[in-house]
């Protein structure tokens, strides 16, 4: 069945084998911070931070090994800055063991602690969550989206295909192109195909999400439209924390296939033709929102402000633009809303000199939203970026 929405390079099978290997490893403990010591240990490879995690009830002690992740968790724990806290591991290890140690015994949390484990007694503890967090774990997010894809190809004739995919320590991100659901953009020429993104975070990095993508065939750029879903992982008040403290293993199932349900009707509701036509036409429109002056840089600067992009990476929407102006639909055309949004959403596509990408996978969806933010930009906001191109140099 997998055959109708892999691609040529079997990728679609390469992810499942790694998320369901994921998921025969990863262990859930439901401990306090007061059955927990942090240990700090010399290696052949430089220091090594572990948890040792108290045996209950018969239960051994486990020795957990520390990913950033989770380092990055035990900070938050202990209400310390990130960088403060690797500062003081990398240069003060036993004095910041005893810190945490001391704060972990004289101010004990319940927390979850989510783990790969190698065997019964040694593992990775991956992430240090609240009591609060709802576990909807990858596997059930690829159990969910993948089979209406399939039905949508078989019975729609949709075309879908994986895209790619990324896995990282944080986050989970699988994103499909159709080969059948196409049409022009913003200009003539410039062919778009609707796509879908589906992620996740089992370490609280993120809510779980299904987005329409649009793709452009041109450079597969993609931008997500205003069509999402999120739902979180952690629940939204102090009451609903106190229920799903005292839920049974079956009651937490039954929500979960709950919300498996809800992105099993979002995916199909995402991926229809109708809902692609709809922007496409916003599209068009942007494109012709044409900005009033010359400075290009000058409207490209206005929008990061806008848009809240950093300084330092706005060099890399200009970059973008100067892509997208070579593209089919857009080259000889004057510089409007839709090249714009063109110019953000080539950034993830970039690589440096040595062929390294310049955006982090993890960062790859924030680029893809703002390309959707432009698209749906009041018209204030869009005067203001066009007269910017105005201002002399």
């Amino acid at each position: 069945m997998l055959q109708n929405i892999d691609n040529a390079n079997r990728d679609m099978e390469t992810l499942l084998r790694h998320v369901m290997e994921q998921n025969s490893r990863s262990v859930d403990y439901q401990a306090n911070t007061g059955q927990m010591e942090y240990r700090t240990r010399e290696t052949g490879n430089g220091k090594q931070t572990a948890i040792f995690l108290e045996g209950q009830g018969g239960e051994p002690t486990r020795q957990l090994d520390v990913n950033g992740v989770c380092f990055d968790g035990i900070a938050k724990t202990a209400e310390i800055d990130v960088r403060t806290a690797r500062r003081l591991s990398d240069n003060y290890p036993e004095q910041w063991d005893g810190l945490i140690n001391a704060i972990w015994q004289q101010e004990p949390k319940p927390r979850l602690l989510r783990t790969f484990m190698d065997d019964e007694r040694t593992g990775t503890a991956r992430a240090m969550l609240s009591d609060r967090f709802k576990t909807y774990d990858n596997l059930d997010l690829i159990e969910t989206a993948i089979p209406e894809l399939i039905k949508a190809n078989d019975e729609d004739n949709a075309g879908w295909q994986l895209q790619n995919w990324h896995s990282t320590d944080k986050k989970l991100m699988a994103r499909f192109k159709s080969n059948t659901i196409v049409g022009e953009g913003a200009k003539v020429g410039d062919l778009m195909a609707l796509g879908l993104l589906v992620s996740n975070s089992e370490t609280g990095h993120g809510s779980i999400q299904v987005a329409q993508i649009n793709w452009t065939l041109a450079c597969l750029n993609g931008m997500q439209t205003e069509n999402k879903i999120r739902s979180p992982h952690l629940t939204s008040s102090r009451g609903d924390a106190d229920v799903w403290s005292v839920l049974t293993e079956e009651a937490k199932k039954a929500d979960n296939a709950a919300m498996s349900l809800k992105l099993r009707d979002m995916v199909r509701a995402f991926s229809s033709r109708e809902s692609f036509d709809e922007i496409l036409q916003k599209m068009k429109d942007a494109a012709a929102d044409v900005i009033e002056g010359t400075y290009t840089e000058k409207a490209v600067d206005k929008m990061g402000s806008i848009l809240g992009i950093p300084q330092k990476r706005r060099s890399l929407v200009l970059e973008g633009l100067v892509q997208t102006r070579a593209q089919d639909g857009y080259v000889g055309e004057p510089v409007s809303r839709a090249t714009l949004m063109n110019a953000i959403t080539a950034v993830p596509q970039m690589q440096d000199a040595a062929g390294n990408a310049m955006i982090q996978p993890d960062d790859i969806d924030d680029w893809q939203r703002l390309g959707g933010r432009v698209l749906e930009m009041k018209q204030s906001d869009w005067t203001a970026i066009s007269r910017a191109s105005l201002e002399a140099a």
